[in-house]
């Protein structure tokens, strides 16, 4: 990977962590995504003024791609109801890049040089150890933690549906506009239907900060699709994912959260997964 897109997929590491610490500061979770996909459409609507219609033979590739993002947001928003952030979010995130890579090699044919195949398992690893960051985690973390692992799943899908849909379009801000556009407002409409009346006396309170975290959401993903087109989409999930260590940061310095000496140990072995897939 090249230093341009290397610098890209940190810097959505880091406004994806933003974005996820704007999630995690409402605690209603339904109004939280709500409003992050409403952000996310805002953000990305007046694109549609300058992109063009995607390709015909790329509109089933953009309809799995909604509906495995989707799929995604709604295992998220259940492992964060039956299970703790610090192990949840980790074990999601850390799940992806070596499913990634895994599908990437068998259906995308991609050969990954030793270097990056080691960067990618050492980043996952160093993911994934920040699970036990708070704890050998106990039987009644296990419903948690079984759908943290299908949320990792579901990321695995998006990535490898959204790095086909990229190239196949070669256009990723027309791609991630016609997503964003498409998903925005259904979380929105569910809780329009499960609140009704309620729902705007509920939203006002943190209305301007989940749109921002929406907003925010695109230009990271946007960073992500862009660097996709080079087509190293195991190596750019991997480092997608030091998002993981900047939030564990912006969970120390905004949320008080312990950052302790698992954690510094385990994002000691992302720096050094991040350095072999640099070099």
């Amino acid at each position: 990977m090249t230093a341009p897109v290397v610098a890209a997929v940190l810097a959505a590491a880091v406004l994806h962590a933003t974005w996820n610490a704007v999630a995690h500061s409402i605690s209603d979770r339904l109004l939280g995504f709500a409003l992050i996909g409403l952000g996310g459409m805002a953000g990305t609507a007046p694109l549609l003024l300058f992109v063009d219609l995607p390709p015909r033979e790329a509109w089933p590739v953009l309809a799995a791609s909604v509906a495995a993002h989707l799929l995604y947001l709604g295992l998220l928003m259940f492992s964060y109801r039956t299970g703790e952030f610090g192990q949840v979010y980790p074990l999601a995130r850390g799940t992806a890049p070596w499913v990634v890579a895994l599908i990437g090699t068998v259906f995308l044919g991609e050969r990954m040089p030793p270097s990056e195949l080691a960067g990618v398992l050492v980043v996952s690893a160093g993911l994934m150890a920040l699970v036990l960051a708070d704890g050998v985690p106990r039987r009644e973390h296990l419903p948690g933690l079984s759908a943290a692992f299908a949320t990792g799943l579901g990321i695995a899908s998006y990535t490898v549906i959204d790095a086909y849909g990229a190239r196949l379009t070669q256009d990723p801000a027309g791609y991630i506009t016609w997503i964003m556009v498409l998903q925005g407002p259904v979380f929105f409409l569910v809780a329009l239907a499960r609140r009704r009346g309620r729902l705007w006396g509920q939203i006002r309170p943190v209305l301007r900060m989940g749109l921002w975290g929406g907003a925010i959401s695109a230009a990271a993903y946007g960073l992500v699709l862009w660097a996709q087109l080079s087509g190293a989409v195991a190596g750019i999930a991997a480092l997608r994912e030091t998002s993981i260590v900047f939030a564990a940061v912006l969970g120390a310095l905004l949320f008080e959260e312990r950052f302790g000496a698992v954690r510094v140990a385990a994002s000691a072995v992302v720096v050094s997964g991040v350095l072999l897939l640099a070099v």
